[in-house]
Parts: structure tokens; sequence; C-alpha cells
């Protein structure tokens, strides 16, 4: 019985934590549900609503919120603005938030139901 020689893995370059990451999501298609849970995180910190937030959704810029107190929905609407920009600097500050992904990226609109 022949014993089999272990197999010899070629180094390559070492890769940071980082670019692993980065290729693994690339790699598994993650990007955008990432960055929608990431945005659907960035709400609910920048609004201080998410007790009152019955849905989420987000396409093309824009996130739709459906609240269960038109009294919270009014008072949010016109801090609507503020609400965006302070959205986009929670997710430039998040390092898990890709900021190159095409199809999901930063919050351009805010529509309150």
């Amino acid at each position: 019985m022949a014993v089999k020689e272990p197999t010899r893995i070629a180094r390559k370059k070492a890769l940071e934590m980082n670019e692993l990451m980065r290729m693994f999501i690339d790699d598994m298609k993650l990007g955008p549900a990432l960055n929608t849970q990431r945005i659907f995180k960035a709400w609910d910190e920048a609004s201080g609503a998410g007790q009152f937030t019955l849905k989420k959704f987000f396409r093309d810029g824009t996130l739709y919120v459906t609240t269960s107190s038109s009294v919270v929905r009014n008072q949010l609407f016109f801090q609507s603005e503020a609400l965006v920009a302070k959205m986009n600097k929670i997710l430039e500050e998040d390092h898990l938030f890709l900021k190159d992904e095409p199809k999901v990226g930063y919050v351009k609109k805010l529509i309150l139901k």
C-alpha cells in the first residue's frame, strides 16, 4: 500500500482581513443585503423611532418607513432632511457599510407612511 504524499499549498501574498471580508462579500453577493440592513440600523439610530417603526423598505436611494403613530410620523416628517443627512453620516462612519456598492448606496430620500 503506497503512502500518499501531502499536497503542498503554494505560498501566496498574505491578505489583510478587510480584503478577505470584501472578497467574501463580493463572492457571495451579500453587498446589497448587508447595506440594506446597515441603512435600517442607521434609521433606528438617527430617528430614535425604532419602537414606532412597523415596516422599512429601501429601493433606488429612497427609504420608505411605515410608523405606527401619526404623531411620530408628523414629527419625523418635519425633520426628514436632517434625518437623511444624519443617516448618511452614520453610514459613512460604519465600517461594514460598502460605500462603492452600485445597487444599494446612501439614502437620498425619505418617505414616511
